[in-house]
């Protein structure tokens, strides 16, 4: 099964619709399969009193608050149908997390029918609940939970009458950038076996290779912040991929896609079997031998290619006589 990709712009158009197309056209042309941006009323999602994260204090002006902030980056409703319209014309599917119970409504009136739920959302009981209730299909990020909050959170999805089928549960460190020490990316794997859920992992490292790696550890849905340009003024584009990084990493994931796929039987592949017989080996004479001379270890090599007797048959060699003359690296016969 393919691995879905969702290529996230996030808050990087900056409040822009013109970038926000341009951010559809990298993801797109980087052959993602979802471009996702976020959906939320400044005043819905923050208050006046919030102070900002760390990251954000350092990418975005000091003294403007986090809800001065987040008014700038808001999409407005033209937006989303503007974007949505765009991403048909694009082949790529739009997505957006929304991040208050009205903006859930909103991409409901759209037709949106995937959900996701931010890391922050995840012990927002009504907005689980809302989030149930709405959409065919669940993505649920967990940065900064634990096992327990993790459970509560499906606990309240699942009595809100959605299928924990439907659900894949991300593994996330929302830290901007995240220390590859503090990845910890087996807890995909645990949460894949505590909760028997669908898994992915979110990505917030400055690199590619952790999500290539959790692909090849059984993410079914990859996210990844990426952006025009990481020099650009806002919160997350320092953390965030360029288009020639976003373009690598979905080509690598393709490529482990098809490394991990197989029977998992041991035996030779189909473009490897020409090759036996080159790289293996034979019993060759090591010197001339004359008819009815015995065969011994003074007069046998091991020698390529490998279209005689095989090594693996030595001691039946040794012993015999020659059956006729061999000159020396010749393939011996019996």
């Amino acid at each position: 099964m393919q691995t879905l990709i969702i290529a996230e712009a996030g808050v990087n158009h900056n409040g822009d619709l013109s970038l926000a197309k341009k951010l559809v056209d990298v993801a797109a042309d980087a052959k993602a399969d979802i471009v996702k941006f976020q959906t939320f009323k400044a005043e819905k999602l923050a208050s006046r009193l919030a102070a900002k994260a760390d990251y954000q204090k350092k990418t975005t002006g000091a003294e403007e608050s986090q809800l001065e902030m987040l008014k700038k980056l808001e999409l407005k409703y033209e937006d989303h149908l503007e974007l949505i319209n765009y991403c048909k014309q694009r082949s790529i599917q739009f997505l957006s997390t929304p991040f208050d119970i009205d903006s859930i409504s909103l991409l409901q009136q759209l037709g949106i029918r995937l959900g996701k739920i931010p890391s922050g959302e995840i012990t927002n009981l009504p907005y689980l609940k809302k989030m149930a209730m709405t959409f065919d299909e669940l993505i649920m990020s967990t940065g900064m939970a634990d096992l327990s909050e993790i459970q509560d959170a499906i606990d309240v999805i699942v009595a809100s009458g959605f299928s924990k089928h439907k659900l894949t549960v991300l593994h996330c460190n929302t830290e901007y950038p995240t220390p590859y020490d503090d990845v910890n990316l087996k807890a995909m794997q645990t949460i894949r076996a505590t909760f028997n859920v669908k898994v992915g992992y979110s990505d917030h490292t400055l690199g590619i290779e952790v999500p290539i790696a959790a692909v090849a550890l059984g993410a079914a849905v990859i996210e990844k912040h990426f952006t025009l340009d990481k020099n650009m003024e806002g919160p997350d584009h320092k953390s965030s991929l360029e288009p020639h990084e976003l373009r690598e990493m979905v080509r690598q994931i393709r490529n482990i896609e098809q490394a991990i796929s197989g029977t998992g039987i041991k035996e030779p592949s189909p473009s490897e079997k020409k090759n036996i017989s080159i790289a293996r080996k034979s019993i060759v004479a090591a010197t001339r031998i004359k008819k009815g001379e015995l065969l011994s270890e003074s007069n046998l090599t091991v020698k390529r290619p490998g279209t005689g007797i095989s090594p693996m048959q030595w001691g039946d060699v040794c012993g015999s006589r020659a059956a006729r003359d061999f000159e020396q690296d010749e393939l011996i016969v019996l």
